[in-house]
């Protein structure tokens, strides 16, 4: 069984026991979180579709710590005219272990 939710502005696939990395959540390290906006639940033989979300759906998840990613650089350069500008970019994270699926079929 896997869900589709909305989390971030960014949709993310997960199954139960999976850890991922997703926008930073203000919550402390081990608080359960619930994510309401659930797009899709598939089961082996059933998909349920939401339009745009699953009524009575949520994806419970544990916080397991904050971090930051790797640095990114940006560079913006014009040749001939004298112009280089760099810039370093790290993106702030949460990782969320997936609890449970509560999917109430219809």
């Amino acid at each position: 069984m896997y869900a589709v939710f909305l989390s971030g502005g960014k949709q993310y696939r997960v199954k139960k026991n999976q850890v991922i990395q997703i926008e930073k959540l203000n919550d402390p390290t081990g608080s359960i979180v619930e994510f309401k906006n659930v797009l899709m639940v598939s089961n082996k033989d059933k998909t349920e579709i939401g339009c745009p979300f699953l009524n009575g759906t949520k994806v419970e998840a544990c916080i397991e710590n904050h971090g930051r990613s790797k640095k990114i650089k940006v560079i913006k350069f014009n040749r001939r005219k004298h112009y280089k500008k760099q810039q370093g970019h790290r993106q702030h994270f949460t990782s969320v272990k997936i609890i449970n699926i509560n999917h109430i079929e219809k």
